[in-house]
């Protein structure tokens, strides 16, 4: 049973959210929390959900449309992000250690233009009627990080690797991530982190889901009412120091021949894979540089009338993983990805979002963002620190020079490890 009504504005709706595992989507001051915990779907890694007994295992799209159909849902409000939802997170690659989640709150406290609402969400029994207060903001921390399993000098030899794969003719394009780790005080408030992002990065979207918090700028898909829409990005230069530089900056990326084809191969990718589920198939025929406070990016956007029957996981299927965050040709690409990146992205660089009940929804891209665990020296009631990590990438092309590639991946480390500190 999934219950919406209007409520009363909301002065901050990420003061509701859990400090410890704070479940968050948000834009330009919209979106969406949840609190407390009604379901939870795992797929793959350590967490596989089971179907029911004689059932095949149903991909996310089958089992969420499993659970989804035989809901009651009184919803007069109406707006996106309304009704039964589940916030999901889900691995970069389907050999990962690392789970894939639908999670279905008990409470959705949202914000769309200055209307508010409240979702209670009950399974097998009656939705909550606790009474929600906001919490006071815990005091500011900080996260000790340095360099993780691959260095800047070990990036570097890994970035000559994949061009030695590009000059064999294995892909065309290969990203190429590196890691840094470190660790956070236990107990502290999560909202922080979120906060600190979704203030300093407005235009992107703001995510908490199952200990996976960052700031995207790449929109994976949305689905809308019988349509689709993506915004490809590839192609990133760092902003200039002042207004002369940043407008260089800007040009010099809109005709890099390097940047360019890096940037086709993604958007290839995305119609590619949509274009099975989708009619009136569209894209921008040159792509425009987006601002965002510390890059350029090159950008094109997408739209798509959806085939009928088709869910925003459905195209979250076919499309995850883009040449944007991958290469391609796809399975090469994460072949050489797996040679040459010593550590498991876990979630990084996977969907991250929301779905409700007829099938619509809101997905990025898991970027810019940090993996929060519990510390392996002990549990999370009992550990003095807890382990964080988080993964920058960027696309191998030829032409590449790792030196430049390295400082691009300091770029985009940038909005987290300032969140972080």
């Amino acid at each position: 049973m999934a219950r919406t009504r209007e409520i009363d504005p909301v002065e901050e709706l990420l003061a509701y959210a859990s400090p410890g595992s704070p479940m968050v989507w948000l834009r330009r001051g919209d979106g969406m929390i949840g609190i407390g915990e009604a379901l939870r779907l795992g797929f793959g890694g350590r967490d596989v959900w089971s179907p029911p007994p004689g059932s095949p295992s149903p991909s996310p799209a089958d089992a969420w449309r499993l659970f989804s159909r035989e809901a009651e849902i009184d919803d007069p409000v109406g707006l996106p992000g309304t009704g039964l939802v589940a916030f999901g997170s889900f691995a970069f690659d389907e050999r990962s250690r690392a789970s894939s989640r639908l999670i279905v709150p008990e409470t959705v406290i949202g914000r769309h233009g200055d209307r508010f609402w409240m979702t209670r969400i009950g399974v097998d029994e009656e939705p909550t009627d606790a009474v929600l207060e906001p919490a006071a903001f815990g005091p500011y921390w900080s996260a000790t990080i340095g360099p993780g399993a691959l260095d800047p000098a070990g990036y570097q030899d890994a970035v000559r690797g994949a061009l030695g794969t590009l000059a064999d003719g294995e892909v065309s394009k290969v990203v190429i991530a590196r890691d840094l780790e470190g660790t956070i005080p236990a107990g502290a408030d999560l909202r922080r982190l979120a906060r600190a992002l979704a203030d300093g990065y407005p235009d992107t979207w703001a995510f908490a889901v199952d200990g996976l918090i960052g700031a995207s700028p790449e929109t994976l898909v949305t689905v809308s009412d019988g349509i689709a829409a993506a915004r490809v990005l590839a192609g990133t230069t760092p902003r200039g120091a002042d207004p002369d530089a940043d407008a260089e900056a800007a040009i010099a990326l809109s005709t890099s021949a390097k940047d360019l084809d890096e940037h086709q191969y993604a958007v290839q990718s995305v119609l590619a894979s949509l274009r099975p589920h989708t009619s009136a198939l569209s894209a921008g025929e040159q792509p425009f540089a987006l601002k965002l406070p510390n890059v350029w990016h090159l950008a094109t956007d997408v739209a798509a009338d959806v085939a009928p029957g088709t869910s925003a996981l459905d195209l979250v299927e076919a499309l995850h993983p883009t040449a944007a965050v991958a290469g391609t040709p796809t399975d090469a690409a994460l072949g050489v990805i797996r040679r040459l990146e010593p550590f498991d992205r876990g979630r990084y660089a996977g969907p991250v979002g929301w779905i409700d009940a007829a099938g619509d929804g809101e997905w990025a891209i898991a970027l810019r963002c940090a993996q929060i665990d519990v510390d392996p020296r002990g549990d999370a009631k009992d550990a003095d620190r807890i382990r964080v990590s988080a993964f920058a990438g960027a696309g191998i092309v030829a032409g590449s020079d790792p030196e430049s590639e390295l400082v691009e991946t300091r770029v985009k480390f940038r909005p987290i490890i300032d969140a972080l500190a």
